[in-house]
């Protein structure tokens, strides 16, 4: 493939990236809007959220698997298709569960991009070039996602909760052109309707990933965490009796996969830090706005997409293990410099440690992504990207849970900030001593 149409491809990815992610960002700012518009509580609003979030990732593994017998591009301009019409039916849903219904149909072209993701960077990028184009992909995620919400909240307030889905369409429909002119246009496996094993593997897989999710969720009713939790044991019992299940386990029990994997579940967890900590702390303890607590956490989102790029080249440079552990090194490091922060704290000190945060996920993300593809057996890139995909988001519900457990249990305050963030530092820490042996034996790539 050509330079100018690898290009292409990257940018074809990071927009289709970009409207996948931002979705969730954006969403949140309408549910005010959808609550008063539609006549439904703040419990019912979350919803929105989770029809969304759940089917992207109950249907990583399935989808994944499914997208490697496929050809990614019919399958990514099919997901872009999905997308599009799940936002109309979202801006014209007349009920409630319309709009459920169509942010389920969002949710599962979301899953189909990610299942093309990690192929068609396979198949567009050589493996020395690999991680600047995951870097260059997380710089246009992360920057869209930073914009996604003020952004959202001035269409809100201009043309009411309906536009702010609206946002994303131009990133889709430049996807789709792009994807058009620069995607590999061979045609080898084509697009194979889903087998009966796959459809089994969906509903018990997905259905145990849903139940996981839904047991983190703590703003439903008392009983349905313990039940969610049942469902899930018994959903994943069921899915571990599955032929397919085997391929699963064969993939995470590679030496050069499996502790990647570890690493990439436990420093997802900071996200307890970002989505549930920082808010809390800035209210409870410091006494300040939510503005306050949003200024925090641009600094950390700029800074991921100031570092990605350089970490994308770094990764080139030195593997994909080593600069996966330095991210996480970054990490332990950053929740370290936060872990001592209370009540006499300034704003500057909470944002240094965010920023420091930032940079460690700039390092990170890039990195651990490229070292989940180059794990991957030729012809698995879907399964692994799904596999990948699951494990970070299950990782980023169970850090604000575990975060706001620990707050809980201790009153909140400075002792609920210490408390989580101690929790996600030893993860974290865990997870970057998981990946530091198999690091270490990977020799560096020639220059």
């Amino acid at each position: 493939m050509s330079a100018p149409a690898r290009r292409g491809a990257v940018t074809a990815l990071g927009l289709a990236m970009l409207a996948v992610t931002s979705e969730i960002t954006i969403a949140a700012v309408a549910l005010p809007g959808v609550g008063a518009d539609m006549g439904v509580g703040p419990g019912a609003t979350a919803w929105v959220m989770l029809a969304y979030t759940v089917p992207m990732a109950a249907l990583g593994i399935p989808a994944g698997r499914w997208g490697d017998r496929a050809d990614p591009r019919p399958v990514f301009l099919l997901a872009q298709l999905g997308i599009l019409l799940g936002t109309a039916l979202t801006v014209l849903a007349p009920t409630f569960a319309v709009l459920v219904v169509a942010r389920v149909v969002q949710g599962v072209a979301a899953a189909l991009v990610v299942a093309v993701y990690m192929p068609i960077v396979t198949a567009s990028v050589p493996p020395e070039r690999r991680g600047r184009a995951i870097g260059f992909i997380i710089m246009i995620m992360t920057v869209g996602t930073m914009a996604g919400a003020p952004a959202g909240g001035l269409v809100a307030d201009a043309l009411g909760w309906r536009a702010v889905f609206l946002v994303k369409v131009p990133a889709v429909l430049a996807a789709v052109v792009a994807g058009i002119l620069f995607l590999d246009r061979r045609r080898v496996r084509g697009v194979p309707a889903p087998a009966r094993s796959l459809l089994a593997e969906a509903v018990l897989l997905g259905g145990a990933v849903t139940a996981v999710l839904l047991a983190l969720d703590g703003s439903g009713p008392g009983w349905r965490s313990p039940v969610a939790a049942v469902a899930a044991v018994v959903l994943f019992a069921g899915w571990l009796r599955l032929p397919a299940a085997g391929a699963v386990r064969d993939l995470v029990r590679r030496p050069s996969f499996g502790p990647t994997l570890a690493a990439l579940f436990a420093v997802s967890t900071t996200a307890g830090l970002v989505s549930f900590l920082v808010p809390w702390f800035v209210a409870d303890v410091l006494g300040g706005t939510a503005a306050s607590g949003g200024s925090a956490l641009l600094v950390f989102v700029a800074a991921v997409a100031v570092t990605s790029p350089v970490a994308g080249r770094l990764t080139d440079r030195f593997g994909p293990l080593r600069v996966t552990v330095a991210g996480g090194a970054l990490s332990v490091l950053a929740l370290a410099a936060l872990l001592p922060l209370g009540a006499g704290t300034g704003w500057a000190a909470l944002a240094g440690g965010m920023a420091l945060l930032g940079v460690a996920g700039g390092v990170f993300n890039p990195a651990v992504n490229a070292a989940v593809l180059a794990a991957a057996p030729p012809g698995t890139e879907g399964a692994t990207g799904g596999i990948a995909m699951t494990a970070r988001t299950v990782g980023s519900a169970v850090g604000p849970a575990v975060a706001a457990l620990g707050w809980t249990l201790t009153g909140g305050g400075s002792a609920g900030w210490r408390l989580g963030v101690a929790v996600l530092l030893v993860a974290a820490a865990a997870g970057t001593l998981a990946v530091l042996r198999p690091a270490l034996r990977t020799p560096v790539p020639a220059t």
